[in-house]
């Protein structure tokens, strides 16, 4: 080499094996063509002797071999190269950075500042390769020197932009000599920047704040607008990729809830957040913040006041517990397995670089609040301490230390290739011992076993940190720290079954930000940590499981506060399933849980999954219920409360297969008519504060359809008359504002109409028919019982009696309702023109039938077969034979039936078909009613609510649900064509033309 010097004291221990002679050639062929191509003769000569340079050559050759990035620093690079041989690598650090310092210290051109900042990024890059793989710098030294090339990079830009901001006069700088100083404006370096760790081609994790009353605007839009712009060009000087490439890859998403802050920070709105909302996966990352730009003095106060944020003086168990979640989220194996070499992540892969930071920072974080020594930021640093102060053992030190070190390298080698962020090993076996020989590794084997001994070594240490904890993976990573998707995590959620991995991980991310009412203490956080894993699992079984995610968000979305309903879900894991179930399952249940969150309560009563009570029973847990109300308005929320407590019930046991068809039924009707019973008189209660009471008057409640026959689903309205009755002399009521008897009956009925519809904080109870009453719309809403006998005698359409045969009352005086009930029986056993009656039936199924058209066979009411025709047939029989068989009445269609049949009216087969076929019509239309709104589609229905069909009708398949159910609708629809529609046609035919 001649006259030139050499202070680089290189080690070939250290330098790269050749796996391909062939790339050695070429890239010696470029170096003497870079040469030729040089003006300066003597940087020619220098040049062109260097590859016979003992040392030197080998490390150039090594260098062609496996780096093509760096082969072209070196070609763009001589004079630099001959000079940081010249010197030595610390000088040649030491006059790079004092250079740029000195030449961009004033700089106001931008195109410059970009330019020289990108050249100097690769002087260094190249100068902390050489030093590298020469084996003169030890690890921290090449990391060190990465990181303070990025800290005056920042500086220099910031410092810039001030400047650039002040003269247009948006700012006015304290200090304009030094424009950082006195600015208010700070930049934080975390992870790798900030602990001086920066590997060779990372990222730079930045968080921008600013102090509004420090930072002098003076510009004409806002501070904040101001702050921004200057945050995005900033972010743009050193992450633009220019044909001087890129100076780093910048990423401020490590800054407070990213997905809703803009890019620079209030300072006083950081102090909020961290105070309010800040995670302990934050504290694990603020460990290594520093302040790497801007003003001093504000940097240093914010750092004080993050301090007790980090380090907490005393942990509760939960913040343990959270803290070890950091750790626990990744799926740790204490040995026993083997490590794939080919494709293995180093950093983020089983026994990798990450395994060995979270073992460091987990224990950090619990221990640094009462011993100072562990507020250290560099990992090794923080092992060091954790093995003085005994918290681990000097051998756990020592392999993590020489994991650490041999993983970073590793991570060199592969990022040094073509300057890319990577840390995943080649799959391709070729491609993977050109990396082993870039290692310095004799071959491919020796390679594998060496790294693979380190991995084994973290894996066997972090899996034994904390190993008392229940682990929260799920068979791989859950992660849901930081400002980005966990790519692991996504695979992991991915492989459980969801298809929008993303989006579940996102949003899971967005609850630990708080971004829910339900998430916004640190508590309730801790303990959504812990029931994560859990919570996907349970969500993961369901049919759907993307659809049931969404279901739970929306549902935690509403939720006032976090904590009790976590504490319930932690402390009773089946109580999870279930919501999950029903998240997945049952739609409608889920949004009315998203509605009704406390209605989970009830799920803890020992009795929950026991079928309901019977109706005195049931009305009087509502009376007691009702004891406490004190004003009216809380009498219509605690009836509306306990309410949908028991409707809920009802629709988690039928979806559970707890209850039948007929069950659900008569327990969603026992309810209606226990509020009836209770809320009635709560009403004329209410009512008599203004217009009294009419002096020996009485009302009832009729129920009708539905309700009347004890056949109510979810959905169900109420079909209502109310009845009443008083002395002939009776002229009004005794109030202060009295009424006449009809009016007071008829503002009383609207009263209870309101009480049972109006819309309240805790939902309405049901919807109100009352075109039953006799002369409908058009009559009275409460009729006389007078009136109603009349009607009934005289004014009724055969239609009008057939609904009378489902009528029963449900609520009010017990004198009156057997007056009623006489009136009822009387009506239905008079004895009527059976051809009229057989005309009149089947017209009125034959008009139905044109205007409701089953589109499927799962509109279950109006299909031929279905439910229509059966209630026809069954209150046809009534009417027909009600007179010679009174003890056939019923309002229950199935009783009903099976009376008819008892009393020699229906044949017994025919008796069977129909039952059978209403007992699987009232299975399909309660779970339908309970789980969906709007129609049922086979084709997009969730397979959990067809299991739940299934099991409900007690058939084995959905195939087999389907194909009974045609064969049901064909039989029940031949005993109706047989019974009535064929008889009145034949009627129809001998009448006489008109």
């Amino acid at each position: 080499m001649g006259p030139h010097k050499v202070s680089f004291p290189l080690d070939p221990c250290f330098f790269p094996q050749i796996a391909d002679h062939g790339r050695v050639e070429v890239g010696l062929a470029r170096w003497r063509e870079a040469a030729d191509s040089q003006d300066d003769a003597e940087l020619a000569a220098f040049m062109r002797a260097l590859p016979a340079r003992e040392g030197v050559g080998d490390l150039l050759r090594g260098i062609f071999a496996n780096s093509p990035f760096l082969t072209l620093c070196l070609e763009k690079e001589p004079a630099f190269l001959r000079r940081t041989l010249e010197v030595g690598p610390d000088a040649a650090l030491e006059a790079l950075i004092g250079d740029l310092k000195a030449g961009l210290g004033a700089e106001t051109d931008l195109g410059r500042l970009m330019r020289n900042l990108r050249i100097a990024k690769r002087r260094c890059s190249l100068l902390a390769a050489l030093a590298d793989l020469g084996g003169v710098w030890p690890l921290e030294k090449v990391t060190g020197s990465l990181a303070l090339m990025a800290e005056t990079a920042i500086r220099l830009g910031l410092a810039f932009l001030l400047r650039r901001e002040a003269g247009r006069g948006n700012l006015r700088l304290a200090h304009p000599e030094d424009p950082e100083k006195g600015s208010g404006l700070i930049v934080l370096g975390m992870g790798k920047l900030g602990a001086r760790e920066l590997n060779y081609s990372s990222d730079i994790d930045l968080i921008i704040f600013y102090d509004h009353e420090k930072l002098v605007y003076t510009g004409k839009r806002s501070i904040q607008e101001c702050v921004i712009a200057l945050t995005k060009d900033l972010v743009r000087i050193l992450d633009e990729r220019d044909p001087d490439g890129y100076v780093f890859r910048t990423d401020l998403r490590l800054r407070p809830d990213p997905g809703s802050t803009p890019p620079a920070v209030a300072l006083v709105a950081a102090e909020a957040y961290y105070e309010g909302f800040g995670q302990n996966w934050e504290r694990a990352a603020m460990i290594k913040a520093r302040l790497v730009a801007g003003d001093e003095e504000t940097g240093a106060a914010f750092l004080r006041f993050l301090r007790p944020f980090i380090w907490r003086k005393s942990l509760d168990f939960a913040a343990i517990q959270d803290i070890h979640s950091i750790k626990r989220q990744i799926n740790a194996h204490k040995g026993g397995r083997s490590i794939a070499v080919a494709g293995h992540n180093v950093k983020l892969g089983r026994g990798g670089i990450r395994e060995i930071e979270f073992f460091a920072q987990t224990q950090q974080l619990i221990w640094g609040g009462r011993q100072p020594e562990m507020r250290v930021s560099g990992t090794m640093a923080a092992l060091e301490a954790l093995s003085a102060a005994g918290h681990v053992t000097p051998q756990v030190v020592d392999d993590m230390e020489a994991a650490y070190r041999y993983l970073r390298t590793l991570e060199h080698r592969l990022q040094m290739v073509d300057d890319k962020q990577t840390q995943t090993l080649p799959a391709n076996p070729q491609v993977l011992a050109e990396i082993a020989a870039f290692m310095g590794a004799a071959d491919l084997d020796s390679f594998a076993a060496e790294l693979t001994a380190h991995l084994q070594k973290v894996e066997h240490h972090y899996a034994g940190l904390f190993e008392d904890a229940p682990p929260l993976g799920a068979g791989g990573n859950l992660v849901f720290t930081g400002g980005e998707n966990d790519p692991e995590t996504v695979h992991t959620i991915t492989e459980m079954g969801f298809t929008n991995a993303d989006a579940v991980c996102s949003t899971i991310r967005g609850w630990h930000h708080g971004r829910v009412r339900a998430t916004r203490s640190t508590r309730a956080r801790e303990l959504l940590t812990e029931l994560t894993p859990a919570l996907l699992s349970a969500l993961a079984t369901t049919t759907a499981p993307d659809d049931a995610f969404m279901r739970f968000d929306e549902f935690l979305t509403r939720l006032p506060a976090g904590v009790p309903l976590f504490s319930l879900f932690y402390a009773n894991p089946s109580l999870l399933e279930l919501v999950a179930e029903i998240m997945g399952d049952a739609p409608l249940l889920a949004e009315h849980l998203a509605r009704h969150t406390t209605t989970l309560d009830s799920v803890l009563q020992a009795n929950f999954f026991e079928p309901l009570p019977p109706l005195d029973a049931l009305e009087a847990e509502l009376a007691k219920a009702l004891s406490e109300a004190d004003d009216f308005q809380l009498v219509l929320d605690v009836t509306r409360r306990w309410a949908n407590d028991r409707k809920f019930q009802v629709g988690v046991l039928t979806l559970r297969n707890v209850v039948e068809a007929g069950e659900a039924a008569g327990a969603l009707s026992d309810v209606a008519g226990a509020i009836l019973r209770q809320l009635g008189p709560k009403v004329e209660e209410e009512f008599a504060r203004a217009h009294g009471h009419v002096a020996g008057g009485a009302w009832v409640i009729l129920a009708m359809g539905k309700a009347g026959g004890r056949e109510m689903s979810a959905t169900s309205d109420l079909d209502l008359i109310l009845v009443y009755d008083c002395p002939e002399e009776a002229e009004e009521s005794d109030g202060t504002r009295p009424l006449a008897p009809p009016v007071w009956f008829s503002r009383l009925t609207q009263r209870m109409v309101v009480a049972l519809t109006a819309k309240t904080g805790e939902g309405t109870l049901y919807e109100v028919d009352m075109r039953l009453r006799p002369s409908g719309n058009s009559g009275p809403i409460a009729s006389s019982l007078e009136a109603f006998r009349r009607y009934q005698e005289e004014a009724a359409w055969t239609w009008e009696h057939m609904a009378l045969t489902r009528a029963r009352v449900v609520a009010g005086d017990q004198a009156l309702a057997a007056r009623v009930d006489a009136v009822i029986r009387d009506t239905l056993t008079r004895p009527r023109d059976r051809s009229k009656l057989l005309a009149d039936v089947a017209d009125m199924r034959e008009r139905m039938a044109r205007e409701h058209k089953a589109a499927s066979i799962w509109e279950v009411k109006h299909l031929r077969g279905g439910l229509v025709d059966i209630e026809f047939t069954a209150q046809y029989l009534q009417l027909a034979h009600g007179p010679d068989h009174p003890e056939m009445l019923d309002s229950n269609t199935a009783e009903a039936l099976e009376r008819a049949a008892a009393a020699g009216v229906l044949e017994r087969g025919d008796c069977t078909t129909l039952t059978e076929a209403l007992r699987l019509w009232s299975a399909v239309q309660t779970v339908l009613r309970q789980t969906i709104a709007g129609g049922f589609d086979e084709a997009t229905a969730p397979r959990g609510l067809k299991d739940v069909l299934v099991r409900a009708a007690g058939m084995t398949d959905f195939k087999s649900l389907t194909d009974r159910m045609e064969d049901c609708a064909a039989g029940a629809h031949e005993v109706f064509r047989r019974l009535i529609d064929q008889p009145a046609a034949d009627l129809k035919k001998k009448e006489p033309p008109q």
